[in-house]
């Protein structure tokens, strides 16, 4: 009976083959993985991605982050109003109208001249040091929110 346990051992391990490492695809040096663009092209297609999305779809993500943290929908509207110079009316038409950021900016009434002084690090760029402007201005909303949701004052938060 032994010699047929082992028989059977022996015949599996012979069935079993070694695998052999197989070569992994490398992209070609000259293309590399961004299909041929450059980093700032690369940054221009990301930039106009962004600028193509709607507000009225980032809204509730600003509103869910501050309440999320014991703010009010409210603060993050004045926080809005404040940067951008809608007033809550015209704010909410914004938000109907389901434009896009480029919109939404280019449309803003008045952008707060203290905005100058917002600085800091949101998703780990500099914000001060951002060169396209209607990118700095989409992450001043965004370093502001932050503000909001990791429990500053008001009066900080605005500039005042």
């Amino acid at each position: 009976m032994a010699e047929g346990i082992m028989a059977k051992k022996s015949t599996s391990k012979k069935a079993t083959k070694p695998k052999t490492a197989k070569a992994k695809a490398v992209p070609a040096p000259s293309k590399g993985m961004s299909g041929g663009m450059s980093p700032s092209e690369r940054m221009a297609k990301n930039y106009q991605r962004v600028f193509a999305m709607k507000f009225s779809k980032v809204y509730p993500m600003y509103i869910l982050k501050a309440e999320s943290k014991g703010r009010t929908k409210k603060e993050v509207d004045q926080i809005i109003c404040w940067l951008t110079g809608y007033s809550q009316a015209e704010l909410q038409q914004q938000i109907k109208r389901e434009v896009d950021f480029e919109t939404f900016y280019s449309q803003a009434p008045a952008y707060h001249p203290n905005s100058s002084l917002i600085t800091g690090v949101v998703c780990g760029v500099r914000v001060e040091e951002i060169e396209d402007p209607l990118m700095q201005r989409l992450r001043h909303l965004d370093k502001l929110i932050d503000e909001l949701a990791k429990g500053r004052a008001m009066e900080k938060i605005l500039r005042t």
